[in-house]
């Protein structure tokens, strides 16, 4: 059995437990293979003053074991939005010790990141102080936000370049990946998984009773029903998806779901237009119930500035919902065709047009689904086994 430890800033923890679910998520399917032992470290950046909002994070326990993968949370100073181009440097130096430690206990096969920034320049250094090789893998704002700081692009691609892999959640991504100069023919497209027992077609009219009679959600029973699903950030787009109800017949109804620091200005913006008793917030979802709220939906509208391979998109048509989504990312990679949505611009009138389509003449749920018939947990994992092996072997 190979051994892995993986550094990553995103990912779940007590208190946080969606956060960054779908990391975990792979490496719990790495570790359910058998042929790789996970180790993961998840750094817990922390403010020297003991601001209000960080307060939840202190609670968090030094190391816990989720499942077969042991986390550890070891803690390093950060400055809010002033740290950033910095944060890998701090991360390196709370974390070497840990890692020279577990490695001298039980040694390592490889190091990787999940997240390209700031966690794979942190993993590099990591990396070359226990003489390990590294895999890196980028997800989308990564690249696409960070890659625009000359610093922290300098510290990626130094980063990619000691990488004896690099993976990427879309092809479009890799071609981003390359054009900041990361070494084109090192890159793999890793798809995202799927728990296909829990994202499937549900009947959509007893899904959306179902979602309606829940306390809290604010869920209408009746109308066309469009959701949007991701942290409430601008990037997130959804202040446009509620321009687009302008656009749209006045029983189409919106639901937001999640939480961040756009709540209160995407409320006021839905007041500001008159939309407030159509646009519904009911904050974080759980776990269990988002797959009954997106079988209940006739379409999902995530009109993000910037995506990889967005889980929401590929859970949405898994359930059978079509998406209308910009052409980002790995958008072409997973609407082929109408069956799974559509492509459209980034304005209110464009999605507004697709929605009407979609309504018009919406695909069967079966059909839409089949467009998720390529992602799984388990293919996941034996596609990372695969990379990782290889990139451990090279020389």
């Amino acid at each position: 059995m190979l051994r892995l430890l993986s550094i990553s800033t995103l990912y779940p923890a007590p208190g946080r437990t969606g956060f960054g679910r779908f990391v975990a998520r792979q490496m719990e399917a790495l570790a359910a293979r058998g042929d790789w032992q996970v180790t993961v470290i998840n750094p817990i950046g922390l403010p020297p003053l003991p601001l209000k909002r960080y307060a939840p994070l202190r609670a968090i326990p030094p190391v816990e074991n989720q499942g077969a993968v042991t986390v550890h949370h070891p803690r390093f100073t950060l400055i809010p939005a002033i740290s950033g181009p910095f944060n890998p440097a701090l991360i390196a130096n709370a974390v070497l010790p840990m890692a020279q430690r577990l490695h001298k206990q039980t040694p390592f096969d490889m190091v990787d990141a999940q997240f390209f920034y700031p966690d794979g320049p942190a993993a590099a250094r990591i990396a070359r102080a226990l003489g390990l090789p590294l895999a890196i893998k980028a997800r989308g704002s990564d690249i696409h936000l960070w890659g625009k700081s000359a610093l922290a692009r300098c510290q990626m691609l130094t980063a990619a370049h000691q990488a004896k892999a690099l993976l990427s959640v879309s092809q479009g991504l890799a071609q981003d990946m390359a054009a900041l100069g990361m070494p084109e023919d090192n890159t793999h497209v890793h798809y995202t998984g799927l728990d296909r027992d829990r994202f499937q077609p549900l009947d959509r009219k007893a899904s959306r009773q179902r979602i309606s009679g829940i306390p809290g959600l604010d869920v209408p029973p009746d109308g066309p029903l469009l959701l949007s699903v991701g942290a409430l950030v601008p990037i997130k787009g959804q202040a446009i998806a509620i321009r687009a109800l302008s656009h749209l017949p006045d029983d189409v109804q919106l639901v937001i779901a999640g939480t961040g620091p756009e709540d209160a200005a995407l409320k006021a913006l839905a007041s500001e237009l008159g939309f407030a008793a159509r646009v519904h917030f009911p904050g974080a979802v759980e776990h269990d119930v988002l797959p009954h709220l997106l079988c209940a939906a006739d379409a999902m509208v995530l009109p993000s500035e910037r995506e990889g391979l967005a889980n929401a998109w590929i859970e949405a048509i898994a359930c059978g919902t079509p998406v209308i989504i910009p052409d980002i990312g790995g958008a072409r990679e997973v609407v082929l065709d109408d069956s799974a949505g559509r492509i459209v611009e980034r304005t209110p009138e464009a999605i507004a047009q697709a929605v009407i389509e979609v309504l018009a003449n919406p695909p069967g749920q079966n059909s839409v689904a089949a467009n998720a018939e390529r992602f799984s947990w388990s293919a996941n994992a034996a596609a990372l086994s695969e990379i990782y092996e290889k990139a451990a072997a090279k020389p």
